[in-house]
């Protein structure tokens, strides 16, 4: 089964693409520390709550009260650490960068990888999925959520390790959804919601899958069943 007829189907499911919280290059730098262990919905009212009451630009976090960002590092666990990880980021985008990502972004994307990841909590992935939000460099940039669900429905082999298995995604991505920003960004959010919401690591719904029929895991459980 091909990834966009995949990708297709579970647009029927989930609904319309939201549209991104952001898609400013340090506010999504931000996004990756801000409520540690945090769900979507709780990550973004941190970040809305940052917004209003200290800014998100790197001089306002550093000029911040430590109690307003404690407030909002709350979102999540360990605030303290996520504090230390916001002003970090500051310093870095400041000493490094001038304090503004506009010129990083413009990079060759190896090179534009490689000074997002100077960042706390930004590897590979989540810098891939920067220029992938701010549609600077294509890229599947799956997470593995969704890596999960393409190994499921056979798109990837299983038992590799997971820098194995996102390379090999993202070939897939490459070879079958090209360098178009739109079916990318729709991909990466329909395999995302359907690993957290049906596809899940443990105590799937296959039986509620819409692709049940043609998913070689899902097959393998009706077996079970």
């Amino acid at each position: 089964m091909s990834l966009p007829r995949i990708v297709a189907q579970l647009a029927g499911l989930y609904g319309p693409l939201p549209e991104p919280f952001t898609t400013e290059p340090f506010e999504l730098v931000l996004w990756e520390s801000i409520a540690y262990l945090a769900d979507d919905e709780r990550r973004a009212q941190a970040l809305e709550q940052l917004r209003s009451t200290v800014g998100t630009k790197p001089e306002q976090l550093l000029a911040a009260a430590r109690d307003d960002l404690i407030s909002v590092a709350e979102h999540g666990i360990l605030a303290d650490q996520t504090v230390s990880k916001l002003r970090a980021a500051a310093e870095i985008a400041i000493g490094e960068f001038g304090g503004d990502l506009g010129e990083v972004l413009a990079r060759p994307a190896g090179a534009a990888k490689k000074a997002l990841r100077r960042f706390p909590g930004i590897g590979e992935p989540g810098a891939e999925k920067i220029l992938l939000y701010c549609r600077k460099h294509p890229s599947l940039a799956p997470e593995s959520n969704g890596l999960r669900v393409l190994v499921r429905f056979g798109l990837l082999p299983s038992g590799r390790s997971y820098s194995a298995t996102y390379t090999a995604a993202r070939e897939v991505g490459r070879e079958q959804l090209g360098d178009d920003f739109d079916r990318l960004l729709a991909a990466r959010h329909y395999l995302r919601v359907h690993g957290q919401q049906l596809c899940r690591r443990s105590a799937p719904r296959c039986d509620a899958c819409v692709l049940r029929n043609d998913c070689a895991f899902g097959q393998s459980v009706s077996r079970v069943d």
